[in-house]
């Protein structure tokens, strides 16, 4: 009896201990939802001060004109800060400059902007849609004039083709503190779109019929002012130079182009049939190609695979050419002598005023830069991904030593990243020389590469290949008198075009210097030699045709001269079939698919000719490599920066200083640990010393690094004890 008393007990106390625990859960709840209508309220409050406009201000049949107005009038605003902001550097009213000059293109690129805005008829919330839509284009826009006072070319989209480089743009071009700024601006126009988002009414009594036929007029008028432009010649879809082709066709045709057009587009009726065809009936192979197993004809003259040397020389051209200045000294003497005397001739470029790594691509590939995307480089995207048959890789398989050389940066145009694909053995660039004379306004001097070039082509026991790439004769000119006695004085018109090509000639006489000193230290070392030289492009100073020699500002002149009695054979030259002749003249036919084809396909029809090229490109570097038998068969090399070795031989300490002591360093040599670079002073090729204070127990992590001063990252690294 009382165990049953007891047993009762215990469940009345758990029956009141649950109804007082679901009790304390709905206070609980209770107090939860008070919270939260507290917080609704508050922010409905909130939401009843903003000031809001009638409602009828967002009726459609009353107001549908009234807001296409507002969108017209707002592209115009956007599109005259676009351009004037891209213009900064150049004109104090660029944009509004343009309404007057370029009428058409200005109007064109206002439609494509109020085309995009108008897209926010299809929506209810179409003040918040036209607004997003205009603050990406004040985005790009603020974007390209922000680039444009550091850089020459106007931001496309492979500035930020992958995450590395968009990171790279952003801290090359701002400061930390515009950094912090830009992202407090993103943050508050984050937050102000998710509140004007819930803010901005919904539009009611919407013809959804007409807003569609609305935007499809637009896209038509947009479609056929493409056209229209197009066939008059106000518009191209060629852009041989990226900051001349923004400016004549506008920013928002211009990065639209570059965005949406790239790659070689694949030819009508690709197949392993059709590439059968060509390569059965166009080259001297008559088939698939296998590198490995070359048919070799050699040249019949004294020499047997010469070395054979690249040298691209920055913005070279002859004075002679302008028929607006005239010089009191020839700047280019040696050039001009070579000319009598060795083959000759117009060079076609695809580049204008800029675009130096597209002639080079050209040369070194035998592949047009006009089948790609216009203003596209290949450097800046495919070739990173994947091997490319090419000069160096053609000729590393007969035996050469192939070496790439640039008095300039490591990094630029991603040369680092694109020549191992290429086939290059060794490059060395301007981290990797010592001994490093500038210019006034900073370039690396050409003379620089002299000894360098020397050491690799004495160093080698094969033939080498040699690509070199001067940077001396980079603009920008300045519009002052920079040379008090300069060898060759400048007349013109006035003093602006004066002293910029006054400037000019006379770096493109100290670069036709380093061409004769470096075909004299060629004889001397008696290495049988073939060398193509060239002008990349015309410079940058703002050229009109009726300035320039023939008219064609796609031209320069090159020379190929050689120590093995080379025939005389003058005439223009294609960059993209320079490849295929200079290998023809070393006696090396039938290898390489490209250089094979344009060695042995008929040119007389033209169109047909550069079909086939096409087709044969886009195979190589998009396709399913047909040419090969369906195989990629160029691996990446081992590429080494810098031909010499740059050793680390012992940690040494000086008073409270560190110092390594060691063979080759360089003005970009540095103290580095852990992946971090120290504060350096480069003393001699044999010493650099450590300017941080160090603690005892790190001095076995320290490491020896060559650096990129711009964007002061680190190249290739050493530990103390190794060599590079």
């Amino acid at each position: 009896m009382d165990n049953e008393i007891k047993n009762e007990k215990i469940m009345n106390d758990k029956t009141n201990s649950k109804e007082a625990m679901s009790d304390k859960a709905k206070k609980d709840k209770k107090e939860k939802k008070k919270v939260f209508l507290s917080i609704k309220s508050g922010i409905n409050r909130i939401y009843a001060k903003i000031p809001k406009r009638e409602s009828k201000l967002y009726d459609g049949k009353i107001h549908q004109e009234y807001f296409v107005l507002k969108l017209a009038a707002f592209s115009l605003l956007i599109y005259l800060y676009i351009e004037e902001f891209a213009r900064i550097t150049t004109s104090t009213l660029g944009g509004f400059l343009m309404i007057v000059n370029q009428p058409l293109v200005f109007l064109y690129n206002w439609l494509i902007i109020f085309t995009t805005l108008s897209i926010s008829l299809l929506f209810k919330r179409r003040n918040f849609v036209a607004t997003v839509a205009g603050l990406f284009w004040i985005t790009l826009g603020t974007g390209n004039g922000i680039i444009l006072t550091k850089r020459m070319t106007p931001f496309t989209v492979y500035d930020m083709q992958n995450l590395k480089d968009g990171l790279t743009l952003v801290t090359q071009y701002f400061k930390i503190w515009q950094l912090i700024m830009l992202i407090i601006v993103i943050a508050f126009a984050v937050v102000f779109l998710i509140i004007f988002f819930f803010a901005s009414k919904k539009w009611c009594n919407l013809n959804w019929k007409k807003n569609i036929i609305t935007l499809v007029l637009l896209v038509a008028l947009l479609a056929g002012s493409t056209a229209g432009l197009l066939k008059i010649g106000k518009l191209s879809t060629y852009f041989g130079n990226l900051n001349y082709a923004y400016k004549d066709f506008g920013f928002p045709y211009g990065f639209i182009n570059t965005t949406a057009n790239t790659g070689i587009n694949k030819p009508f009726g690709y197949s392993e049939a059709s590439i059968n065809e060509i390569l059965k009936n166009d080259t001297y192979t008559g088939g698939k190609f296998n590198p490995d197993e070359y048919s070799e004809k050699t040249w019949q003259g004294a020499y047997k695979s010469p070395n054979i040397i690249v040298l691209q020389l920055e913005s070279f051209s002859l004075a002679q050419d302008y028929n607006h200045i005239s010089t009191s000294n020839d700047p280019t003497p040696v050039f001009n002598k070579l000319r009598e005397e060795y083959s000759t001739g117009w060079f076609k470029v695809p580049a204008c005023g800029a675009g130096t790594a597209n002639t080079e691509f050209e040369v070194l590939t035998g592949i047009s830069s006009r089948f790609f995307g216009p203003g596209e480089y290949p450097y800046k995207g495919k070739l990173r991904e994947q091997t490319q048959e090419s000069l160096a890789s053609v000729l590393k398989k007969n035996g050469y030593y192939t070496a790439a050389m640039h008095n300039h940066r490591a990094l630029f145009y991603n040369r680092n990243e694109v020549y191992p694909n290429l086939g290059f053995d060794s490059y060395t660039s301007v981290e990797y020389m010592n001994d490093v004379e500038r210019t006034p306004v900073g370039w690396a001097k050409d003379s620089t590469m002299t000894d360098d070039i020397m050491e690799i082509m004495k160093s080698t026991k094969e033939s080498d290949f040699m690509h070199i790439v001067s940077v001396q004769g980079h603009g920008a000119y300045p519009k002052d008198q920079i040379f008090s006695s300069p060898y060759t004085s400048v007349t013109a018109n006035n003093n602006t075009t004066k002293y910029k090509y006054e400037y000019y000639v006379n770096e493109c006489y100290e670069m036709d210097k380093f061409l004769g000193d470096l075909i004299e230290e060629i004889n001397k070392a008696g290495e049988p030699t073939i060398m193509l030289v060239y002008g990349d492009h015309i410079p940058a100073l703002d050229i009109k045709e009726s300035e320039y020699a023939n008219g064609d500002l796609y031209k320069t002149r090159y020379v190929i001269w050689d120590n093995i009695g080379l025939p005389k054979v003058d005439g223009n030259l294609k960059a993209y079939e320079a490849g295929a002749r200079l290998l023809e003249d070393a006696g090396i036919v039938a290898q390489g698919a490209i250089f094979d084809y344009q060695q042995t396909a008929d040119r007389v029809n033209k169109k047909d000719y550069l079909r086939k090229l096409k087709a044969i490109s886009y195979d190589e570097m998009y396709g399913n490599n047909f040419v090969f038998g369906g195989k990629r068969p160029y691996k990446k090399t081992n590429m080494k920066m810098g031909f010499k070795d740059i050793k680390a031989e012992k940690i040494v300490k000086i008073g409270g200083s560190y110092y390594i002591t060691g063979q080759n360093f360089t003005e970009s040599s540095s103290f580095s640990m852990n992946g971090k670079i120290l504060n350096t002073i480069y003393l001699s090729p044999e010493l650099i010393g450590l300017k941080e204070k160090l603690d005892p127990k790190d001095i076995k992590k320290l490491k020896v690094s060559q650096i990129d001063r711009k964007e002061n990252s680190i190249l290739t690294t050493i530990n103390t004890l190794e060599e590079l």
